[in-house]
């Protein structure tokens, strides 16, 4: 039973949670906004529909407007004239999925056949495929972000509850005026036969659309698509980050962090709520209350046999002490330090102070005698094995799929260089590894005599510079931070 809960948490936690809110939070390899542009772009969601969405195209070409349609594809298989006349007035045409259903409720595979039977559809209708993609609801999973190569995903910057009709016009109205700013993407529909939408709202958002649209020609707003939108972005950043660079000072004093935004301060929040809620889920435990390093758990091995140092198998079914690494204190040598050198160090020194107390803990409890390994997940890549850890790959596995990009939205958090590092690094230096230790070996080497061996200044120095010499290891800092 706990095996079942721990991986359903798991699943609904990395598959659905932690998506979403990165997206909702912070864009995180999403699209939602536009800089640098006197436009603002109109999304309409869920159509087409045979009625309304031909309307809104004919409210469209009269006010000389583009917009972008995100469609669903039964309902594009249903009336292709019009998913025809979108394209052929000069509309983005994006999908919406086959039909519309969140994916958080479909698998991967799943979710990956609707969006390419609902580009086939869009492909055969106009010619050409189409690369821009929005979940139903704006809701993602975990490997919706993998698909990046094949799609764009788009969320919205303004939503304003127009899939209900008593919101009515005049209301309606008043919060897109509220909101008609340059670089906004207005989130509407144009079909209301989705659930939980009312099947006469277009009529009501046709009309505040035109309110709207008159005031935009006022203020000399234009309307924009998305994929120019984009472009257009991709455009100010470059030249806005040019002009930073030739205007910076170089006198500026580098120890000088820079702080946490307001989006990171809640995002470290939630993230640590979070972890407070699985170590309570699962009673982990510590060796060190005041100061800890890890928090660990017994729990029986599943998976393949894996040969340990000193000719030891850990097979299905043994007994291991489960590593987690603290993210508190995670998070905190990641502030702390200005270079991943720093935090490699740092990293060093705090499980070379644990792994005694871990052997201390054990001895004490003569319950444990039996378990046979440490084990965790690391992104270290040579780090472990100076303590005595064989680092083996992990099954090429869901799980192993979702903890490397959970590694890779946690490294942009924590590392001094936040998501710029994640830019600079490829895609298979950051693969997550299965590290363990058989328990005699942590015994014979970490409790001689209550004391334990320390590494010497010596092994200290090694250790930074093969960090500063191979930058494959920034991820030390990952160590064990995922929970196995």
């Amino acid at each position: 039973m706990e095996t079942l809960l721990l991986w359903l948490f798991y699943i609904s936690t990395l598959y659905a949670f932690i998506p979403g809110l990165i997206t909702r939070l912070f864009g995180f390899r999403v699209f939602r906004r536009g800089v640098g542009m006197n436009e603002f772009a109109l999304t309409f969601d869920d159509g087409p529909d045979p009625l309304y969405t031909s309307q809104l195209l004919d409210l469209l070409k009269k006010y000389e407007a583009k917009a972008t349609f995100f469609v669903v594809g039964s309902n594009a298989e249903k009336y292709p004239h019009i998913i025809k006349r979108m394209h052929e007035e000069g509309h983005l045409i994006g999908i919406h999925n086959y039909v519309h259903k969140t994916n958080w409720l479909m698998g991967p595979a799943a979710v990956k056949k609707q969006i390419q039977r609902t580009n086939k559809i869009i492909s055969d209708i106009i010619g050409s495929d189409t690369h821009y993609y929005r979940p139903p609801w704006g809701i993602v999973n975990l490997f919706d972000f993998a698909r990046r190569s094949e799609t764009q995903i788009v969320l919205w910057s303004s939503m304003f509850g127009d899939w209900r009709q008593r919101l009515g016009a005049d209301r309606l109205t008043k919060r897109m005026l509220k909101k008609l700013k340059s670089g906004e993407v207005f989130l509407l529909h144009d079909c209301g036969n989705t659930l939980g939408a009312n099947a006469k709202a277009p009529v009501e958002m046709l009309t505040a659309l035109e309110r709207v649209l008159q005031e935009a020609a006022k203020k000399g707003l234009g309307t924009i698509r998305i994929d120019d939108m984009i472009s257009k972005s991709e455009t100010a950043k470059r030249e806005a980050k040019g002009q930073n660079s030739l205007t910076e000072t170089p006198k500026k004093d580098p120890k000088n962090k820079k702080p946490l935004s307001w989006g990171k301060k809640i995002l470290v929040s939630l993230w640590l709520l979070w972890e407070q809620i699985f170590h309570a889920l699962f009673q982990l435990k510590t060796t060190n209350k005041e100061d800890p390093i890890f928090h660990f758990r017994i729990r029986p091995y599943r998976g393949e046999p894996v040969m340990m140092n000193g000719g030891i198998e850990l097979v299905n079914g043994d007994r291991v002490l489960e590593l987690h690494f603290d993210n508190k204190r995670l998070f905190e040598i990641g502030s702390r330090s200005r270079t991943s050198v720093q935090i490699a160090i740092q990293m060093i020194r705090g499980v070379e102070k644990t792994l005694p107390e871990l052997a201390h803990y054990i001895q004490s409890h003569p319950e444990l005698l039996d378990v046979k390994a440490l084990y965790g997940v690391s992104m270290i890549n040579r780090g472990p094995e100076q303590f005595g850890f064989t680092v083996t790959d992990l099954p090429d596995s869901f799980f192993a799929k979702s903890t490397r990009l959970y590694l890779k939205f946690l490294l942009s958090v924590i590392h001094p260089s936040g998501g710029d590092r994640l830019k600079q690094r490829s895609s298979h230096e950051l693969i997550p590894k299965l590290i363990v230790m058989p328990i005699e070996l942590l015994l014979e080497k970490y409790s001689e005599d209550g004391s334990h061996r320390r590494f010497t200044e010596k092994a200290d120095r090694e250790a930074a510079r093969e960090e500063a010499s191979d930058e494959a290891n920034d991820e030390t800092a990952l160590s064990a931070t995922q929970p196995c």
